[in-house]
């Protein structure tokens, strides 16, 4: 399911709830934070993980990735492309392939 498909379910979501007036982007924020920290309590004592518990975590924080990206009127889709693509400039594959270096150090 694309970005573009999951959308209108979300905003339905938001709205049958009332929860939009508790969706600043602020708050949207710090959300994904508070769920990116649950997801990372998941491997907290061993790197094989639950892959419900993954699963359920990492639903967290993209519902609220792509609720914030509504919110300031971008297209996650977009965005990801856009960085990508200066990712890429950044680590080409030449100097990056098969290295964890920073862009800086390579």
């Amino acid at each position: 399911m694309s970005s573009e498909s999951i959308m209108p379910t979300l905003r339905e979501f938001v709205i049958e709830r009332d929860w939009g007036q508790f969706h600043s982007a602020a708050n949207l924020a710090k959300s994904i934070s508070i769920e990116s920290g649950e997801l990372l309590e998941c491997f907290q004592w061993n790197d094989e993980a639950h892959i419900d518990h993954v699963k359920a975590e990492l639903a967290d924080v993209l519902t609220y990735a792509y609720l914030l990206a509504d919110r300031i009127g971008v297209d996650p889709n977009e965005i990801i492309l856009e960085k990508l693509q200066e990712t890429r400039s950044k680590y080409p594959v030449e100097k990056a392939r098969g290295r964890s270096t920073k862009y800086d150090r390579l």
